[in-house]
């Protein structure tokens, strides 16, 4: 009769409740296919910026326009190195800005740079080519800037464990605070597959995605977990298939429109600026829309479906050590 009961609260909310620990076994197998070709990406090559393997970025100002691949062409000719070339408008001028970076473990020197925007003064006179900054980055402050950051991650996803442990202890909250985090680790790591296959740098943009991917999932986790936590307390006779499938429907709907409106804000912006030539927020935006849409899949489909699973296994095997 409780059972009925509970049912019936949690129906009046007027929530349809969906299957889907029915399906877990597929989400499994979907997120590993995903990790596994992300993983597996790499070895394809990774660009990863001067920022965090050391080299030299230059930027010049021009007017008129100039063709990118003739540019880059030119400029691996006189310094005779690869270079990456990013044309971009200036905001408080008619001018435009070209950014040039190449990897140069001994730096680049003041006579280099000189030979340089000469040249490139002599071979576009009708530019107008002006020099606005140049910068040597060390291998080693790059390395430095890199580990540092995965430290960050890494303390992040430690105190979000005991965050979780403490606050869902009503869910067992140790394994509800690891799930959380593997299901955070899923999200950097298929994010990292597309940032590559998709041909972005892997640069302070990236760490930026990550980071703002982090946090959107965490908290779309925590809610579906709240719900869980309340609705063991209306439904204390029920399932934990029945928990867990009626507290993410509930929430289903919530997450999908936040998600909804992140990523077609940003679908937005990434067509805006391609239209308008504003190349450089396009590694931050199509990332966020990846990102975001995969943090929405792991925190309805993965987080509380792996909890579900530990769980299963634990209660398990409990009478056995009994």
């Amino acid at each position: 009769m409780s059972k009925k009961i509970n049912t019936e609260t949690v129906n009046t909310a007027g929530c349809k409740v969906y299957n889907f620990i029915k399906h877990q076994k597929m989400f499994f197998i979907i997120s590993a296919v995903l990790i596994l070709f992300s993983i597996g990406i790499t070895f394809t090559g990774v660009d990863i910026a001067i920022e965090f393997k050391g080299g030299t970025m230059i930027t010049y100002s021009y007017a008129g326009d100039i063709n990118a691949n003739d540019a880059e062409s030119k400029i691996e000719e006189i310094i005779n190195s690869n270079v990456t070339i990013q044309q971009g408008d200036m905001f408080q001028s008619e001018k435009k800005k070209l950014s040039i970076s190449f990897v140069s473990s001994e730096g680049f020197t003041a006579e280099k740079q000189t030979a340089l925007t000469d040249e490139l003064k002599n071979i576009y006179s009708d530019n107008e080519i002006e020099l606005l900054d140049s910068t040597d980055v060390a291998a080693s402050s790059g390395i430095n800037f890199f580990v540092k950051c995965l430290v960050a991650v890494g303390f992040s996803a430690i105190v979000l464990i005991f965050y979780i442990a403490i606050r869902f202890k009503r869910m067992s909250g140790w394994s509800s605070g690891v799930c959380a985090v593997l299901a955070l680790l899923h999200d950097v790591i298929i994010t990292y597959g597309f940032f590559v296959l998709i041909g972005f740098q892997i640069n302070s943009n990236f760490i930026a995605v990550v980071l703002t991917i982090l946090g959107c999932s965490i908290n779309n986790t925590i809610v579906i977990y709240d719900r869980i936590r309340e609705n063991k307390k209306l439904m204390p006779v029920a399932t934990i298939d029945d928990l867990v499938n009626t507290s993410i429907s509930q929430s289903l709907s919530r997450s999908i429109r936040t998600a909804f409106t992140t990523v077609s804000t940003m679908i937005i912006i990434s067509i805006t600026a391609a239209v308008f030539g504003v190349t450089s927020i396009l590694s931050f935006s199509i990332p966020i829309t990846i990102g975001m849409t995969v943090g929405t899949y792991s925190s309805i489909c993965l987080a509380p479906t792996l909890w579900v699973a530990f769980q299963s296994r634990k209660d398990k095997k409990q009478p056995k050590e009994a």
